[in-house]
């Protein structure tokens, strides 16, 4: 099995109204790849950002259904991964200039 960087794991910050107002409780939201597990997500932010995680949360995103006039289908399902950090840990600068 070939080794999974970090930056495959974490694909992108969502930013959204709700999981920016969860950035003052140190919790960040970020896109990631489908079969990675709570473990690999938390090593890779510790790797990525220089941070201490607490906890992680995964939601798996079921596709949305879109239509472009007389075609439809639906969107590709993602994973999300809602990251706590501790305490005494310092923030992700990216999502500083948010708000």
């Amino acid at each position: 099995m070939d080794a999974i960087t970090a930056r495959e794991i974490i694909l992108a910050p969502v930013v959204t109204e709700k999981s920016v107002g969860q950035i003052a409780d140190k919790k960040y939201t970020f896109r990631v790849a489908k079969d990675a597990n709570k473990i690999q997500i938390a090593r890779a932010v510790e790797e990525i950002f220089g941070v201490k995680v607490k906890k992680v949360n995964t939601i798996s995103m079921k596709g949305s259904y879109r239509r472009m006039g007389r075609f439809e289908g639906y969107t590709p399902s993602w994973k999300k991964a809602v990251v706590t950090l501790t305490e005494d840990s310092k923030t992700i600068e990216f999502f500083d200039g948010l708000f």
